[in-house]
């Protein structure tokens, strides 16, 4: 990564992430001196205290990472002050994708649980089960059918959100988001099966 000092255009559209990998398109509404005040969709705004980064393109390179603070919130404004300078993300660093691939659970003394990928990148999988129970900060071992290949990775759940199957009545359905680190030859079998996908998306488009 290179640092710089570029900022985004105020009126321009940027992703926000917070602290659970939850992500949001927000519009940039003020972006000069040592502060920023963006637009975000009222789901989404984050607490104040809390931190979020922000995500722009730099193409051909990439694009930006710039990490904040949140100081304030009024209705859907956010304002935002910069921990530093933004960064710039190489495009294999970020890329993500993927849905409907099947993916097994593993912990010790359990039984193996199915579920499917709602997404995966080279850092983490968000991905959905049924029937079981998964606690925030749980060690678990995941394996991942990605086209013909498949990835099998320790990983470390960050984020549990559960409900029950009301009509009808059914098995708790429970959507998990995953971190691990990937060795370079499974971050490779992911960049790949993600790139391919979103060439085919292209193709069709």
């Amino acid at each position: 990564m290179t640092t710089t000092a570029h900022l985004p255009d105020a009126g321009s559209y940027v992703e926000m992430t917070a602290s659970d990998e939850q992500a949001a398109r927000v519009r940039i509404v003020h972006a000069e001196g040592a502060g920023l005040t963006l637009s975000a969709p009222l789901a989404a705004v984050p607490p104040v205290g809390s931190s979020v980064t922000l995500r722009w393109s730099a193409a051909p390179r990439g694009r930006y990472a710039l990490s904040c603070a949140v100081v304030g919130t009024e209705e859907n404004r956010v304002e935002l002050r910069p921990d530093g300078e933004a960064l710039i993300e190489q495009q294999r660093h970020f890329v993500r994708g993927g849905g409907g691939e099947q993916i097994v659970m593993r912990r010790a003394g359990q039984a193996d649980a199915y579920g499917w990928i709602r997404d995966i990148s080279e850092h983490s999988a968000r991905a959905h089960f049924e029937g079981i129970a998964v606690t925030e900060g749980e060690e678990l071992d995941l394996w991942i059918q990605l086209g013909d290949e498949t990835v099998e990775l320790p990983a470390i759940t960050s984020r549990v959100a559960s409900l029950p199957q009301q009509v009808p009545p059914g098995p708790l359905s429970v959507e998990m988001v995953a971190i691990f680190a990937a060795g370079e030859s499974q971050a490779r079998i992911i960049r790949r099966y993600v790139m391919k996908l979103q060439l085919l998306s292209r193709t069709r488009a």
